[in-house]
């Protein structure tokens, strides 16, 4: 990211906001089948209480981790409008000519091939960015440089030239 609190568009905080609400029912219903300092049973239900255990503190992590970056978002503001932002929508061309949209986005969850995180090589050479602008970025494959054609906020799904 660009070392700041990152702003964040309204769809990326409606995102982290289900998202924690979601852990948080999890996290509730995994806490509730844990026996506390009772002794277990046999090694599969000792097993099985290290599992549930290690799943609250992987859910407890993640919320952390959510609450951390809503709050950095709060500081932060609205995202800017006419650069690029986590939640932007922005369309590039390629030195081949092709073009691509992609989604900046905090961390990909799925398999999508729209959605760049912000750290990542091409989402840290966007961020800050503006229509017209040509970013250069290190791939797999070597440096790759790409135009800026279009960017929009991210809550319209639509690319806009502003």
């Amino acid at each position: 990211m660009t070392g700041g609190p990152e702003p964040i568009s309204a769809v990326a905080r409606a995102a982290l906001e289900q998202e924690l609400s979601d852990l948080r029912v999890e996290r509730d219903t995994v806490a509730a089948t844990l026996r506390g300092g009772d002794e277990v049973g046999d090694r599969a239900d000792q097993a099985d209480e290290l599992q549930r255990a290690a799943e609250l503190d992987r859910l407890d992590r993640r919320i952390t981790e959510i609450d951390g970056r809503l709050r950095e978002a709060a500081v932060a503001g609205s995202p800017r409008t006419g650069t690029v932002g986590v939640g932007s929508t922005v369309t590039v061309r390629y030195t081949d000519a092709t073009e691509a949209t992609v989604r900046i986005t905090e961390m990909a969850e799925e398999r999508d091939q729209t959605l760049v995180t912000a750290d990542s090589p091409l989402g840290r050479a966007l961020l800050g960015r503006r229509v017209g602008d040509t970013v250069d970025y290190e791939t797999p494959e070597g440096r790759t440089t790409a135009v800026v054609l279009s960017l929009g906020d991210g809550d319209d799904r639509s690319p806009s030239g502003s």
